[in-house]
């Protein structure tokens, strides 16, 4: 499944970039999101946990640098994992590509996302939803984060992002997809202003 994204930084796209050489401190601005071993290479091992509607799946895998562009300011990172239950498995290749804006930077975010098992059982809106909601949130992560260093807090002093809480996703998931609903049904029925 591809899906792509954007959000912006009020910050120049030199110090984001700079951000993202710091992977622990990115993966920390996911929810739901910890690397527990460095191995190095640019690979790392970690959780990633999130609450789909009632169902809670807590995936263990790996996460590899495949491409880091610093003249175009790009990095493309594989990930691949498995439910600790054995309820599924998800695979994502992601892209991430900065440029600068009049209001400091805007990141790009292309995925393309293979789930298999009880993840899977969700349609193609609902996981595309859920991961804008992820991405407004790691976006805020970042900025609230990168606004605490810039302050001379230590990056380990920073609070980490809470976890992906499935109540509070599914409700703004569901505002989303109303949304999307209400825009296709009055959407035809705009005046036209000729």
């Amino acid at each position: 499944m591809q899906i792509k994204n954007n959000f912006e930084v009020a910050q120049p796209v030199e110090k984001v970039w700079k951000f993202f050489d710091d992977i622990p401190q990115v993966a920390s601005c996911l929810p739901g999101t910890e690397l527990t071993d460095d191995l190095g290479d640019n690979k790392y091992r970690g959780n990633v946990a999130i609450r789909m509607g009632p169902v809670r799946l807590q995936f263990a895998g790996t996460a590899e640098i495949r491409e880091r562009d610093d003249a175009n300011k790009r990095i493309v990172v594989d990930a691949a994992g498995s439910d600790e239950r054995g309820r599924g498995q998800a695979a994502m290749s992601g892209t991430a590509s900065l440029a600068p804006t009049a209001g400091g930077t805007r990141v790009d975010v292309d995925l393309d996302l293979q789930l298999a098992g009880a993840a899977a059982q969700y349609g193609r809106g609902m996981i595309s939803d859920v991961t804008a909601i992820l991405m407004r949130d790691f976006a805020n992560s970042m900025q609230s984060r990168i606004d605490a260093i810039e302050r001379g807090v230590l990056p380990g002093q920073v609070s980490r992002t809470r976890t992906a809480s499935g109540f509070a996703i599914a409700l703004r998931a569901m505002r989303l997809a109303l949304g999307r609903v209400l825009r296709r049904f009055f959407l035809p029925y705009q005046p036209n202003p000729s």
